[in-house]
């Protein structure tokens, strides 16, 4: 759940099948940028099996399962998204065994991918979608499940319900021989560290799910601050277990999985990109604060390894605007059809509330949600009362702040921590800053 690769070949189809239990109907929505159908004639499937043009088609597979066939370089450019639906008649898809999805290329039959679900009580779920990045398509594994069938998925989508009758399932398909997983970067961790990552995608996708989000894509940017009151925090490892935890949200939410990272004192730092299969090096190298190293009984710099910021030129003062600014500058030069997610760490002592605030407001008509995390209950200036203050285009600003953070469950952090941000997604598109 949640890997995704390039697709490099213009026709490809979308294989629904399972091994045994209720029959299985699959079915594509053709969403556009803001994740609605724009119309019925956006369904296809048993029942409806073309959209307009012929650049998808529902077709049967030569072992029985329902698939949908699509022309990529046919779409036109208000299609961004494909997403493949599947949904039971017979109960829940609990009941389905071995239900799986294949990525084929249509003209000759290379499985390009696999994804293996296991749902439990839900009746309708998105398997994938093939998605729009920077001009080229890709394809994600989605299998985020709906507990109310095909009509309320397609809901979701825009899909009056009307069109969004579920069209009859067809006869159970053979079985198909097992292929190969998709191998992706956190295929690269230790166990117990890719079983946390996987439990806590799927907690991310609960906390999701309740704020009505599904199949939803963004872009993440960490943000730990490293001024010196900080460095007990570094010391016992938490900011390190709370990165982790955050790289749970990018390998959910971002389609390659890969998280921006800044650090910041009195200046800001970029750090390297946080890609899932690096997780453990990436922690010990770049998640530290300011220090001298001792040699001998001279004080001296620690060398530093490739890539590696001197955390003494960051300083250890809270200059919070500096980096928000820098955070800024780089959603604006590096501009992507997704939201961004600012996921933004601090133990307060925030001091420069007008400069933040000047920052903040003016950040209001970026397409970026700004969700500041207290590690402790220190003073946190306009942070704590920013969500009051009028005069903004869209609220882009949640925060909240706890005791100690290491003593919080990963369900509740992530509940608090995804709350206000489908909110500020609907209200940002409703005003016009997403698109």
């Amino acid at each position: 759940m949640g890997a995704n690769l390039p697709v490099d070949v213009d026709r490809v189809r979308l294989e629904l099948g399972r091994a045994d239990g209720p029959a299985v109907s699959a079915a594509a929505l053709l969403l556009t940028g803001a994740g609605r159908v724009r119309s019925g004639a956006d369904l296809v499937a048993r029942d409806q099996p073309g959209a307009p043009g012929d650049a998808v088609r529902h077709v049967g597979t030569p072992d029985g399962a329902e698939a949908v066939e699509v022309d990529l370089a046919a779409l036109p450019d208000s299609t961004e998204r494909v997403a493949l639906c599947a949904w039971t008649g017979s109960g829940t898809l609990g009941r389905v065994t071995g239900l799986r999805l294949r990525l084929v290329a249509a003209g000759s039959g290379t499985v390009l991918a696999h994804f293996d679900m296991a749902p439990r009580s839900e009746t309708a779920l998105v398997a994938g979608e093939l998605y729009r990045r920077e001009g080229r398509w890709r394809f994600r594994a989605v299998g985020q499940g709906y507990d109310h069938g095909f009509a309320g998925l397609a809901a979701d989508f825009g899909l009056t319900p009307g069109p969004a009758r579920a069209p009859r399932p067809g006869p159970a398909p053979r079985p198909a021989p097992p292929a190969r997983p998709q191998i992706r970067g956190e295929e690269l961790l230790p166990a117990d560290m890719g079983e946390r990552l996987s439990l806590r995608k799927q907690q991310v996708a609960t906390s999701l799910r309740k704020g009505g989000l599904t199949g939803v894509t963004a872009r993440v940017i960490l943000v730990l601050d490293a001024s010196g009151s900080m460095s007990g925090l570094y010391a016992k490892g938490t900011v390190a277990r709370v990165a982790e935890r955050m790289a749970a949200v990018a390998a959910l939410l971002d389609d390659d999985g890969t998280m921006q990272a800044w650090t910041f004192a009195t200046r800001p730092a970029r750090l390297p990109d946080l890609h899932l299969g690096e997780l453990p090096e990436w922690l010990r190298l770049h998640v530290r604060v300011g220090q001298l190293g001792v040699i001998g009984r001279k004080k001296r710099p620690k060398s530093r390894a490739d890539g590696q910021v001197d955390m003494r030129t960051v300083g250890i003062q809270n200059e919070e605007q500096k980096v928000i600014a820098d955070v800024r500058a780089y959603v604006r030069d590096h501009p992507v059809p997704l939201p961004t997610l600012v996921l933004f760490f601090s133990d307060g002592g925030v001091y420069r509330s007008k400069e933040i605030e000047r920052e903040l407001r003016a950040a209001a008509d970026e397409p970026v949600f700004w969700q500041f995390v207290g590690l402790g209950r220190s003073h946190y200036g306009v942070l704590e009362y920013f969500d009051t203050l009028p005069g903004r285009t869209v609220d882009n600003v949640g925060f909240f702040a706890v005791d100690d953070v290491d003593q919080v469950a990963d369900p509740e952090l992530y509940d608090r921590l995804l709350s206000e941000f489908p909110l500020w997604l609907g209200a940002a598109r409703e005003a016009g800053v997403l698109r």
